[in-house]
This record gives C-alpha cells, sequence and structure tokens, in this order.
C-alpha cells in the first residue's frame, strides 16, 4: 500500500510504471498489494524507481512545508530562522532503510536505495522502525546488514515459532473479527463460519507465501471476502432459502440494507466504515481506483442513509455496524482442525490428479497399442454391373392358381389315383 501511495503521490499510473519495469499492469498491481515481490533485477530496479519517488515526495513535502513557514514568518514580521522549518525537514527526509527494506536489505539494490537518500537527523527508536518497515522486516531482509552493522550492537533474537504455531496464533487473533465482517458482507451465519476456515485453509496450503507476505491478516481478510461475496453460493441447495435474520428490528433493518447494495459498494462500506481502514488500504485492497472507492463509499452511504436516515452519520453507521455484528453468536473451529481440514483437502485433490494423470496415460498407451501402425486404404465402394436382367421377385398367386395349388396337395395325400411309373 506504500508502493501505491508513492507511485499517486508522483502522479503516476500503473502503465507508466509498467512501461519503466517492463512488465505488465497487472504486475505491478500485484507488488503494489503485496500478493508478490519482485524478483533479481526487477527487484533492484524497483527499489531504485520507490527510493526515488520517495526522495522527490520528500522534497516536495519539504518545500511546501518550508514555503508556508516562510510565509507565517512574513506573516507575523519575526526575522531569523523557524525551528519549524527546521523540525519539517527532519521528520520529511526518508530514513535509509525505509526503501532498502522494500527490496531487501542487505543486498547491493537495498545499500544504493539507502545511500540514495540525503542525510538527515534520525533519532535511534525511529531510525530502528525505519530500517524495519511500519510492518516489520520485508521479507527476504538480512538483520544486521548496512553500513553500521559492524558498530551496532547485536539485538536479542526473539523465539521462532513453528509454522503450526503461527499459524494458529494468526488465527486466534483474526478469525472471531473476519467472522462478523464475512456476517456483514453475506448476511449467513454458516456461510461466514465457513468463509473464515476456507480462507485459513488456503493459507495453510501457501503458508511459505502468507508468512513472508508484508499484512498476512490483509492476505486473509481478502480471501474470505472473496468467498463470502461468490456469486456460485446461490446455487447451493441449503443457500437457496434465507436464514432467520437478527433479532432486534434496527439489527433486521441494517442487514436488509447492507444486502441491498451491489458487492462491490457492500465489500468497500465494510472496510471503511467497518474495519476503519484508509481509502487508499480499501482501494488497494479491492484493487479499484482511489476514486473508485470515494464513488462506491459514497453510494453505498447515500443507499443506507436513504433506508435509515439516522445512519447519515459515518460514527453513528460505524458503531451500529459494530454492534449488528457484535450481537450474532458466531463460532469459527479450533485451529487444528482448520489445518487438518486443508491437508485433508490437499491430499485429496492430489489424488484426484494422480488419478487423472493415470488415467490419461493409460488411454494414451491403449491408443497406442491398438491403433494401426500401417496404412490401410479403405474398401472402394461397388460399382454397377450393367447388362445383367434384374432380380425378379414371384408377384402373389391368383385365385385360380391358389385352386389349382390345393387340389394338387389334396390329391397327393388323400386321393384315389396314384401315379405309377410304366416300364418302356
Amino acid at each position: 500500500m506504500a508502493r501505491r501511495h508513492l507511485r499517486e503521490t508522483a502522479s503516476l499510473t500503473r502503465g507508466q510504471v509498467a512501461a519503466r519495469m517492463g512488465v505488465s499492469r497487472e504486475t505491478v498491481r500485484a507488488w503494489e498489494s503485496g500478493r508478490s515481490t519482485p524478483r533479481g533485477r526487477k527487484r533492484e530496479a524497483y527499489a531504485r524507481l520507490l527510493n526515488t519517488l520517495e526522495v522527490e515526495a520528500a522534497v516536495t513535502a519539504t518545500q511546501v512545508k518550508t514555503t508556508g513557514a516562510a510565509e507565517e514568518q512574513r506573516t507575523a514580521g519575526a526575522s531569523g530562522g523557524s525551528p519549524t522549518a527546521v523540525a519539517a525537514g527532519a521528520d520529511s527526509a526518508p530514513a535509509a532503510g525505509e526503501i532498502a527494506g522494500e527490496a531487501g536489505a542487505g543486498t547491493e539494490a537495498g545499500r544504493e536505495a539507502g545511500a540514495a537518500g540525503p542525510p538527515a537527523p534520525v533519532p535511534a527508536g525511529d531510525a530502528a522502525v525505519s530500517a524495519e518497515g511500519p510492518h516489520g522486516p520485508e521479507p527476504g531482509s538480512v538483520p544486521g546488514s548496512g553500513p553500521d552493522a559492524e558498530n551496532a550492537e547485536p539485538a536479542e533474537r526473539p523465539g521462532t515459532l513453528t509454522p503450526a504455531q503461527a499459524f494458529d496464533a494468526l488465527y486466534a487473533f483474526c478469525a472471531p473479527a473476519l467472522v462478523r465482517q464475512a456476517y456483514l458482507l453475506s448476511g449467513r451465519r454458516e456461510l461466514a463460519r465457513e468463509s473464515v476456515e476456507r480462507a485459513f485453509q488456503l493459507a495453510w496450503e501457501r503458508w511459505p507465501e502468507v508468512a513472508r507476505d508484508p499484512d498476512p491478516a490483509g492476505w486473509v481478510r481478502a480471501a474470505v471476502y472473496e468467498y463470502a461475496l461468490s456469486p456460485w453460493h446461490r446455487f447451493r441447495l441449503r443457500h437457496r432459502h434465507a436464514e432467520a435474520p437478527p433479532a432486534g428490528i434496527s439489527d433486521r433493518l441494517l442487514m436488509r440494507a447492507l444486502l441491498k447494495l451491489p458487492p462491490s459498494h457492500r465489500r468497500t462500506l465494510v472496510l471503511y466504515d467497518g474495519v476503519g481502514l484508509g481509502l487508499a488500504e480499501t482501494a488497494a485492497e479491492t484493487e479499484a481506483t482511489t476514486p473508485a472507492s470515494a464513488n462506491r463509499l459514497l453510494r453505498a452511504r447515500a443507499a443506507v442513509s436513504a433506508r435509515l436516515p439516522e445512519l447519515e452519520d459515518p460514527q453513528e453507521l460505524h458503531r451500529r455496524l459494530a454492534e449488528l455484528a457484535s450481537t450474532e453468536r458466531l463460532r469459527t473451529g479450533r485451529p487444528p482442525s482448520v489445518r487438518a481440514g486443508s491437508e485433508r483437502r490437499a491430499r485429496f485433490w492430489t489424488r484426484a490428479a494422480i488419478a487423472f494423470t493415470v488415467a490419461l496415460v493409460g488411454a494414451t498407451a491403449l491408443t497406442v497399442r491398438t491403433a494401426p501402425t500401417q496404412y490401410e486404404p479403405p474398401v472402394a465402394p461397388g460399382e454397377t454391373v450393367r447388362g445383367v436382367p434384374p432380380r425378379q421377385a414371384p408377384g402373389p398367386l391368383s385365385d385360380e392358381e391358389l385352386q389349382l395349388r390345393a387340389k394338387l396337395r389334396d390329391d397327393l395325400q388323400s386321393g384315389t389315383q396314384r401315379l405309377v411309373p410304366q416300364a418302356r
């Protein structure tokens, strides 16, 4: 999300960044959302581009703040330098390790990106936070690398967790909130529970990718929303009948107003007014532009306030969404059962793929075995032979012929006359 903010601050489109990097717009979108990371030379080039954009943004912010401070000085009639401008310049200068963390600290590209920024007096605590970024160290970063690694004191290494323990911790932290958000999106308690479990099963299948993601909770949340808003649920037998609505009348009206919204507007409203994400983060998670997300949010609020005028205030809407989600008793499975379900599902699809491959190989082998090994010309069609009289079938007997046949049969069996051969 920080990458997208830098690009939008520099007034660049995804197409322009893609043209500079030599990749497609979908690849740049994946880099900005954190679903994938550049590698090799693309990683170094992208790090340099981000560093350049941040330096430009810092210089622009410094100029704006300095200009504003100078105007205030002229207005007040004070002489001498202003500490506000000095503080603004110090705060706006980028830390050397922030961009290096984006491309992996400890690499040559990270050191070049860190050295490209202008020096600024940063306190020790702020420097540590900037070197790791706001969400901790980026994937692929090497702790203790950089020009000050030799003089730095060795930090205590925290206890490492196994993948199962890390997954259980993420599940315990995110699942209760995600199941309530999925209920606001779908209006179904069972579908909300199923969406959360299916998303975490997918996360366990791709755990190396999720563990290295800068925002694992956002990764799982996107998967939960995609499954909860899938249009294929309407064809399931148990989803053809509506579930019991909420007990309270106000909660029932609010849920009905939410379900009347289009899925994209409902998702934007829940992310912004329910979860509390910023507009840029909401746009990045919904894979839409910031103006499009703003329009969706305004239309969703207008539709809800048209049905419930008391929810015109965004603060009141946020409070009511939280109350609606918390009043329902929504439960989720235990982390070991979710991991076991994910492994069982992976084994099933693996065996299905193996069986299909074996069947395909067997069919191919049978075809090769039974197919002719040489060319066999087809049988030529028959030709008409002329001069042969057509075959005629006997026609029906007349009455006289029938009587004669009957007489002959009777005389041969019971008649008095016999045919006696005569000797000659």
